[in-house]
């Protein structure tokens, strides 16, 4: 194969994926004012629902604006070497390989953040803002802006650095080294994320002693489960949208509640919640989640070992001197096919495990109430209730609200 053939496909598989990711908005769209199912007839009242439908058309054209800059951006890239030009900028400043890299790689990231931050800032002050979501100041959006940066800068370039020495010392085996290093870095946010980078963002406060925390208490003994750390976090400091999450293992498991979620929801509706979220915890669905992205990581990295090393992935990207950061440009959007079905997986995987975690809660304290909880959830994000089947299965981690609450009623 040549640079050039090669180079085709990697524009045939850009192009392709585009074409399908729209016909499936294209066809999602389509439902949006299918007549809504009599189980969900309640969820919205006519204004409400008009409400909704215009949200989602808001999204669905904005969404067709951003794809189509995205496509033309990185396409046009492609066509006028703009990786070479890029690399020869770095190497104009270094001649180690490491330092190149991660210049390469910040012009990328600090140009692609200029050309989407105008995308951002309109979805969140003008959308979210229209459909009374945001609840972001324009100074938290520019600190959450800064402190991202921080936070790429710092952990991005460890983790590049790192994996380019093992590729430099050990050759094609750097992999296994590489696999060690991002697993052990995995295992270490998912058990102090929410202690060591969520505080950057939000404020996490313990849940105060009241009737809530005492009935949260209470069913966690009816289920054998032990929980001393129950937090509230401040999301109604960037939006009205709730959510609660468990995060860590051991002495260091908690769970945390976005105050939107107290604020919408009463103490049984929250208690179901919770209940859903501790039947993941008991079906050792956090436990598989991990251990799926190490293996999926390992596997990537070692399919990444077999292609790195050959210059035709430089010189497909118009760049004639191979290098590891090119190369890895060019791997990651050849690999994005297998990548999807991995990702088809893990939500066929995540759609399961909602439905088993919706079992335990009914089973173990009530389905009315996660029933009700679900609505208003749906409600209060105006949330599509009649998704097309196709668009679900390519995209939804969670099954539709129709398929979880008859799931729960039988």
């Amino acid at each position: 194969m040549t640079p050039t053939t090669l180079f085709y496909i990697i524009i045939a598989i850009l192009i392709i994926d585009f074409i399908i990711d729209k016909t499936l908005d294209a066809l999602n769209a389509k439902h949006y004012k299918d007549v809504v199912p009599e189980e969900l007839q309640d969820v919205y009242d006519a204004s409400e629902y008009n409400k909704s439908q215009d949200y989602k058309q808001t999204n669905y054209k904005f969404g067709i604006l951003t794809s189509t800059f995205s496509i033309i951006l990185t396409l046009g890239f492609l066509i006028f070497d703009g990786f070479e030009a890029i690399d020869n900028i770095a190497r104009s400043y270094s001649e180690n390989p490491i330092l190149i890299a991660l210049i390469f790689f910040g012009i990328i990231m600090i140009g692609s953040d200029i050309l989407t931050t105008p995308f951002s800032y309109y979805q969140t002050f003008v959308i979210e803002e229209k459909f009374g979501f945001n609840k972001t100041t324009k100074k938290t959006f520019w600190f959450d802006k800064i402190k991202g940066w921080f936070m790429m800068t710092i952990l991005g370039s460890l983790i590049l650095s790192a994996i380019i020495w093992f590729y430099q010392t050990t050759g094609n085996q750097f992999w296994l080294y590489a696999w060690a290093l991002v697993t052990a870095f995995t295992v270490f946010m998912n058990m102090f994320y929410a202690k060591l980078i969520v505080p950057l963002f939000n404020k996490q406060t313990p849940l105060e002693a009241g009737s809530l925390r005492d009935k949260i208490s209470a069913y966690a003994k009816t289920v054998g489960f032990t929980l001393d750390k129950i937090f509230v976090i401040d999301g109604s400091k960037r939006s009205t949208k709730a959510n609660a999450y468990f995060s860590g293992f051991g002495s260091e498991k908690r769970v945390t509640l976005y105050d939107t979620l107290i604020n919408d929801l009463d103490e049984e509706e929250i208690v179901a919640v919770l209940a859903h979220e501790v039947g993941h915890y008991k079906k050792k669905h956090i436990i598989f989640n991990l251990a799926a992205s190490v293996l999926l990581t390992g596997f990537t990295l070692f399919v990444l070992s077999l292609f790195i090393s050959k210059p035709i992935l430089s010189q497909a990207l118009g760049v004639e001197t191979p290098s590891f950061h090119i190369g890895l440009i060019a791997f990651g959007i050849l690999y994005s096919p297998l990548s999807e079905i991995t990702g088809l997986l893990m939500n066929w995987f995540s759609r399961k495990f909602e439905y088993q975690a919706d079992d335990y809660a009914k089973n173990t304290y009530k389905a009315e109430p996660l029933i009700t909880s679900l609505k208003k959830l749906s409600k209060n994000s105006l949330s599509n209730l009649t998704p097309h089947k196709a668009y679900e299965f390519m995209h939804y981690s969670h099954p539709s609200l129709l398929k979880r609450i008859q799931n729960l009623r039988k």
